[in-house]
Protein backbone atom coordinates (compact mmCIF):
# COMPACT_ATOMS: atom_id res chain seq x y z
CA UNK A 1 0.00 0.00 0.00
CA UNK A 2 1.48 3.29 -1.09
CA UNK A 3 1.25 6.12 1.40
CA UNK A 4 1.70 9.75 0.42
CA UNK A 5 2.36 12.64 2.78
CA UNK A 6 2.35 16.24 1.58
CA UNK A 7 4.02 19.23 3.18
CA UNK A 8 4.78 22.86 2.40
CA UNK A 9 1.37 24.45 2.10
CA UNK A 10 0.55 27.79 3.66
CA UNK A 11 -0.62 31.32 3.01
CA UNK A 12 1.07 33.58 0.52
CA UNK A 13 0.24 36.89 -1.11
CA UNK A 14 -0.72 37.08 -4.76
CA UNK A 15 2.37 36.93 -6.92
CA UNK A 16 4.27 34.96 -4.31
CA UNK A 17 5.73 31.48 -4.36
CA UNK A 18 5.52 28.24 -2.41
CA UNK A 19 7.15 24.85 -2.70
CA UNK A 20 5.25 21.69 -1.88
CA UNK A 21 6.79 18.31 -1.18
CA UNK A 22 5.36 14.80 -1.16
CA UNK A 23 6.97 11.72 0.32
CA UNK A 24 5.87 8.29 -0.85
CA UNK A 25 6.39 5.11 1.11
CA UNK A 26 5.30 1.49 0.90
CA UNK A 27 6.55 0.91 -2.65
CA UNK A 28 9.65 -0.93 -3.76
CA UNK A 29 11.52 0.84 -6.52
CA UNK A 30 10.60 4.07 -8.34
CA UNK A 31 6.95 4.92 -8.71
CA UNK A 32 6.19 5.17 -12.44
CA UNK A 33 4.12 8.33 -12.10
CA UNK A 34 3.50 10.95 -9.44
CA UNK A 35 1.59 14.15 -9.63
CA UNK A 36 -0.22 17.04 -8.05
CA UNK A 37 -3.89 17.88 -8.21
CA UNK A 38 -5.92 20.60 -6.55
CA UNK A 39 -9.49 21.18 -5.53
CA UNK A 40 -11.08 24.42 -4.42
CA UNK A 41 -14.37 24.49 -2.49
CA UNK A 42 -17.29 23.95 -4.82
CA UNK A 43 -15.07 23.13 -7.79
CA UNK A 44 -13.97 19.95 -9.50
CA UNK A 45 -10.56 18.48 -8.93
CA UNK A 46 -8.01 19.79 -11.39
CA UNK A 47 -4.81 18.21 -12.62
CA UNK A 48 -1.85 20.47 -11.92
CA UNK A 49 1.25 18.55 -12.94
CA UNK A 50 2.64 15.05 -13.28
CA UNK A 51 6.13 13.59 -13.62
CA UNK A 52 7.06 10.09 -14.72
CA UNK A 53 9.95 8.07 -13.36
CA UNK A 54 12.04 9.00 -16.40
CA UNK A 55 11.30 12.69 -15.92
CA UNK A 56 8.68 13.39 -18.56
CA UNK A 57 6.26 16.04 -17.33
CA UNK A 58 2.73 17.21 -18.03
CA UNK A 59 1.13 20.43 -16.81
CA UNK A 60 -2.38 21.71 -16.61
CA UNK A 61 -2.97 24.57 -19.02
CA UNK A 62 -3.58 27.13 -16.29
CA UNK A 63 -0.23 26.56 -14.55
CA UNK A 64 2.06 25.98 -17.51
CA UNK A 65 5.04 28.30 -17.30
CA UNK A 66 4.48 29.18 -13.63
CA UNK A 67 4.61 25.87 -11.76
CA UNK A 68 7.51 23.43 -11.85
CA UNK A 69 7.28 19.77 -10.90
CA UNK A 70 10.37 17.76 -10.02
CA UNK A 71 11.16 14.44 -8.44
CA UNK A 72 13.78 12.38 -6.66
CA UNK A 73 13.38 8.78 -7.73
CA UNK A 74 15.75 7.41 -5.13
CA UNK A 75 13.64 8.85 -2.35
CA UNK A 76 10.27 8.59 -4.11
CA UNK A 77 9.73 12.28 -3.50
CA UNK A 78 7.92 14.73 -5.73
CA UNK A 79 8.00 18.51 -5.47
CA UNK A 80 5.88 21.31 -6.85
CA UNK A 81 7.18 24.84 -7.09
CA UNK A 82 4.31 27.30 -7.35
CA UNK A 83 5.24 30.72 -8.72
CA UNK A 84 3.29 33.89 -9.39
CA UNK A 85 0.34 32.53 -7.46
CA UNK A 86 -3.15 33.94 -7.99
CA UNK A 87 -5.98 34.20 -5.42
CA UNK A 88 -8.13 31.87 -7.50
CA UNK A 89 -5.52 29.17 -6.99
CA UNK A 90 -6.44 28.87 -3.35
CA UNK A 91 -7.20 25.18 -2.92
CA UNK A 92 -6.27 21.93 -1.27
CA UNK A 93 -3.34 20.47 -3.15
CA UNK A 94 -3.09 16.70 -3.30
CA UNK A 95 -0.19 14.44 -4.14
CA UNK A 96 -1.03 11.32 -6.10
CA UNK A 97 0.70 8.23 -7.44
CA UNK A 98 -0.16 6.07 -10.37
CA UNK A 99 1.03 2.54 -11.07
CA UNK A 100 1.31 1.03 -14.52
CA UNK A 101 3.35 2.37 -17.42
CA UNK A 102 5.32 5.58 -17.02
CA UNK A 103 4.37 6.43 -20.60
CA UNK A 104 0.77 6.86 -19.43
CA UNK A 105 1.74 9.48 -16.86
CA UNK A 106 -0.49 12.50 -17.38
CA UNK A 107 -2.82 14.87 -15.55
CA UNK A 108 -5.62 13.29 -17.59
CA UNK A 109 -5.14 9.79 -16.20
CA UNK A 110 -6.66 8.13 -13.16
CA UNK A 111 -4.39 7.84 -10.15
CA UNK A 112 -4.27 4.99 -7.69
CA UNK A 113 -3.12 6.55 -4.43
CA UNK A 114 -3.75 9.93 -2.84
CA UNK A 115 -2.36 11.94 0.02
CA UNK A 116 -4.42 13.85 2.57
CA UNK A 117 -3.67 17.18 0.96
CA UNK A 118 -2.01 20.43 1.97
CA UNK A 119 -3.82 23.77 1.92
CA UNK A 120 -2.55 26.62 -0.21
CA UNK A 121 -4.16 30.00 0.37
CA UNK A 122 -3.35 32.97 -1.82
CA UNK A 123 -4.41 36.35 -0.48
CA UNK A 124 -5.12 39.33 -2.71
Amino acid sequence: QVQLVESGGGTVQAGGSLKLACAASGYTGSLPCMGWFRQAPGKEREGVATVSEIGSVDYGDSVHGRFIISHDNRKNMVYLELNNLKPEETAMYYCAARLGRWADCSTHREFDYWGQGTQVTVSS
